[in-house]
């Protein structure tokens, strides 16, 4: 379905260039923008479907399950307007919860900017999402704390195939690209995979390097420190390698840290940076 939907949104006019490759043949291919649409509906119809074959119309798990899905069904929308239209910026118990899902929604967003990096960290999560339920149903003998873990499964199983599925289009060079639609439609479903699973401070350990991205972006979403429109690194098309910027993104900070990179080798060395924490 992707590279049907990538002729579809070309013809739109819904592209963009290559930043990290400009000064090169390659900066000046029109890449097919907000894929992510693509991997949103084929998730929501599995899951739809998914509930005709697990729940009953008496279960108590049905509500939330179809709350969860509408959460993540909002959350595409939304992130599907802020690409056609680009009329969004990202900037109790109860409280903790909402901030967690606006977190997990915005942390994936903002720590991009590299070839299958949004799906790359998006993919390491849901793995660790996926063998942490797992090893929480092995290990427990209460049913109805089982039956929460099982249920984070049925969210993040079908974000996982869809995710791989995307990654092949996206990986380094990328073929398309994903969009707000698909940062923001993952970002909801991990949150509330560990929310409704129960384990949403668990979550966070997950989420490690998109809090130090936070924090080191914090000076600039806050508006302290001036905030261009795009803090990528510096490319140099004679080399092939990018340079790191003063601006505050864990992209950069490695770059400044490790010296110069391909793009490719710097998004394997982020994304062995989030498996390993």
């Amino acid at each position: 379905m992707i590279p049907v939907a990538s002729k579809y949104v070309l013809r739109r006019n819904l592209f963009g260039y290559d930043i990290n490759k400009k000064g090169t043949p390659d900066g000046s291919i029109k890449v097919p923008e907000s894929l992510g649409i693509v991997v949103g509906i084929v998730f929501l119809v599995v899951t739809i479907l998914f509930q005709y074959f697990n729940f009953t119309a008496d279960s108590n798990w049905l509500v939330e399950y179809n709350a969860a899905l509408a959460s993540i069904c909002f959350m595409i929308l939304l992130g599907f307007v802020d690409d056609v239209l680009d009329a969004l910026e990202s900037g109790g118990y109860k409280l903790y919860m909402g901030l967690l899902a606006v977190f997990c929604t915005n942390s994936i967003n903002i720590h991009a900017g590299l070839n299958g990096l949004e799906v790359g960290q998006t993919v390491v999560i849901a793995c660790a999402i996926l063998i942490h339920n797992v090893m929480q149903i092995g290990a427990s003998t209460d049913p109805e704390y089982k039956q929460a873990h099982a249920f984070s499964i049925y969210l993040i199983q079908p974000l996982l195939a869809t995710s791989l599925a995307l990654l092949s289009y996206n990986w380094y060079p990328s073929s398309v690209f994903v969009g707000d639609t698909y940062t923001y439609f993952a970002g909801m479903t991990m949150a509330v995979a560990g929310i409704l699973g129960h384990f949403s401070e668990t979550l966070l350990i997950f989420f490690a390097p998109q809090v130090l991205n936070f924090l080191l972006s914090l000076p600039q979403l806050a508006g302290i420190v001036p905030c261009p429109r795009h803090r990528l690194p510096r490319f140099d098309p004679q080399s092939g390698l990018l340079t790191g910027t003063n601006d505050g993104t864990l992209v950069n900070f490695f770059l400044r840290q490790f010296g110069r990179k391909t793009e490719k080798m710097l998004c394997i060395s982020l994304l062995g940076f989030q498996e390993h924490n």
